[in-house]
């Protein structure tokens, strides 16, 4: 039998593993306590106990995503919410979905305690405080972004009257918490489905393992609800939003040959436009995250529930699970990266970024002017 630290030093013994010798091989879920095994899926129990510098190694990992989430996400919230040049209806959607990667970065805390514990503290309930904040974040990040889409849609598609105003803009966000809370509520109080532990044990989602009519209809539609519905949204949306951002810079082409300007921006407006497009390609980046992000862990959940669970190993349903939470940290760091007004805020307001960007409106001032001086010179 193994040589268990615990029996003699109490909790304390879990963190004191770290410079001990490997233990005797275990099977994945011998740490926990008897009366709680039943919250274990019957699945991990046929694979050996991960080793300890897999689970340090994770802690590790999720140390760093925690870091960076909360520092690109802080400062997201703070300069959109504050900025009177992103004080804007479309930019409510920024902060929205700041706050729903900000829900996602409270699993990280849990799960780097479970690490070096090696299995999930608190059981079932701590279980479900986890698995409720993916869920809830997850959800609501993706219909997010399919409101964003919707909104970058209209504002370049009809840039006169079809910008979302602020009211319209409540009452979205207000549409993307409640789309969150079915799948977030069902199974957290156990009405349809639940949350289990999964891969190594110290994470939980939602239950897509058991072979039973009811958890597979209950993953075909979470599947649906929070995956193919807002990707539905999203390539709609996007698809509308390229043919518009196509004929406008035809458009711009067309009337650059006539005028004899080499800028397409050859007036305030078209500037305007140009910033608004930065900001759409913008939003397009963190879709096509979101997708290579959640997609890997749909598979994940779709194989559990209706295809060779022999696939999903721990390490091979951990990296997915990793994945979906790497988006949360690098949504705000895009926009740093691309979003034209939010370079120029960083840069006065967090200069110590280094970030450099002119700002769009004195930019939008030069290229009018520019329009005036070489626009005699094209008439005569």
């Amino acid at each position: 039998m193994a040589y268990n630290l615990t029996e003699d030093f109490g909790p304390v013994g879990y963190p004191l593993k770290m410079v001990s010798s490997e233990t005797e091989e275990h099977m994945l879920g011998w740490n926990i306590p008897d009366e709680y095994q039943y919250f274990v899926h019957e699945h991990w129990r046929n694979y050996p106990a991960v080793s300890k510098y897999w689970h340090y190694g994770l802690a590790f990992i999720y140390t760093i995503l925690m870091c960076a989430s909360c520092l690109g996400n802080g400062i997201v919230i703070w300069i959109f919410s504050t900025s009177k040049s992103l004080r804007s209806p479309s930019n409510m959607f920024v902060i929205n979905l700041a706050i729903f990667d900000t829900l996602m970065m409270f699993e990280m805390p849990m799960l780097i305690a479970n690490s070096f514990y090696q299995k999930m503290l608190g059981y079932q309930l701590s279980c479900d405080i986890y698995a409720s904040f993916g869920a809830l974040s997850g959800i609501g990040g993706a219909m997010t972004n399919a409101i964003i889409a919707f909104d970058r849609y209209k504002t370049i598609s009809c840039p006169l009257d079809g910008r979302i105003t602020k009211v319209q803009a409540l009452i979205l966000i207000a549409f993307s918490w409640v789309w969150s809370l079915p799948f977030t509520l069902l199974p957290a109080f156990r009405v349809w489905g639940r949350f289990i532990p999964e891969g190594f044990l110290t994470t939980c989602s939602f239950d897509y393992l058991t072979d039973h009519p009811d958890t597979k209809l209950f993953v075909m539609c979470i599947f649906c609800w929070s995956y193919v519905i807002p990707i539905i949204f999203l390539c709609f949306f996007y698809s509308k939003l390229f043919s518009a951002v196509r004929m406008h810079e035809k458009m711009l082409r067309e009337q650059a040959k006539k005028m004899n300007v080499k800028s397409l921006a050859s007036n305030k407006d078209d500037a305007g436009k140009s910033v608004e497009i930065r900001i759409a390609k913008v939003a397009f980046t963190i879709f096509f995250l979101f997708v290579c992000s959640w997609t890997p862990y749909a598979f994940v959940t779709m194989t559990g529930a209706f295809g060779d669970r022999n696939m999903l190993s721990p390490v091979a349903t951990m990296v997915p699970a990793v994945c979906a939470k790497i988006v949360s940290c690098l949504d705000p760091w895009v926009y740093a990266i691309n979003h034209p007004r939010y370079r120029a805020e960083l840069e006065k307001r967090v200069s110590w970024l280094g970030v450099k960007e002119p700002n769009p409106d004195t930019v939008s001032t030069s290229s009018t002017a520019t329009s005036q001086t070489q626009n005699p010179q094209a008439e005569a």
